[in-house]
């Protein structure tokens, strides 16, 4: 899951994206509204933590220019400002989720779950594919009831492809949603993670669970349908 979270107070923002990171979400940063604004309308992101007093464009802004044209991305915004007028503005325009400053890492971190299992309407913290479980809280995998050690990257990798069951998913799609900004698409991590994975679980489920359509992208699935 890729996050960006923009936040003019520089402390505050760090803070957020290494409690986000630690959790297992890629997360890019900005400190302005302008800058924010770039990113937002050239980059995929899973769902935005958004201040409102930003220098440059104002926050409420971000989200009404975002919202001329995309409707799917979860915004949740993080204010100061805690006036009821405050709040139903946002809501209003846009945004899934209003939080007020200051507030619990705790709780900030439970309503990111909450907003992105909606996205892909997912109801249980635990995404299933036959024999393959995946905890988004913990973070852990478990292939027949036993824990797979994988990778950050393989955990990502791993509840992506769970998420978007039933499709094919793009090498540039995982790497839009799995890796941050700074990622070189051209690089092959993608392969190398991938393949690590798929040896992981085979090794545990006695198949590859994951199969590779040439054209179209990878697709978990479950052994009944090999």
């Amino acid at each position: 899951m890729r996050l960006f979270i923009v936040e003019d107070e520089k402390e505050i923002c760090d803070t957020v994206a290494k409690s986000l990171y630690d959790a297992g979400y890629e997360v890019d940063t900005c400190y302005d509204g302008d800058e924010a604004l770039d990113y937002i309308l050239s980059e995929d992101y899973d769902l935005i933590v958004l201040d409102l007093n930003l220098p440059g464009t104002d926050g409420m802004d971000i989200l009404r220019e975002l919202r001329q044209t995309d409707e799917e991305t979860r915004v949740l915004i993080l204010s100061a400002r805690s006036q009821i007028a405050d709040k139903v503005e946002g809501l209003d325009a846009g945004a899934n989720d209003y939080m007020e400053k200051p507030f619990h890492l705790q709780e900030l971190e439970a309503r990111i779950r909450s907003l992105t299992r909606r996205k892909f309407v997912q109801n249980d913290i635990c995404l299933n594919c036959g024999e393959i479980r995946f905890d988004t809280r913990k973070r852990e995998a478990y292939a027949k009831g036993e824990p797979v050690s994988l990778t950050r990257k393989e955990n990502g990798i791993l509840e992506y492809l769970l998420l978007n069951q039933g499709r094919p998913v793009s090498q540039e799609e995982l790497m839009e949603h799995v890796w941050d900004a700074s990622a070189d698409s051209f690089s092959g991590a993608i392969r190398v993670h991938m393949s690590s994975l798929r040896r992981k679980l085979k090794a545990v489920l006695g198949y590859d669970p994951i199969l590779n359509k040439v054209g179209e992208g990878y697709k978990i699935r479950e052994e009944s349908d090999r």
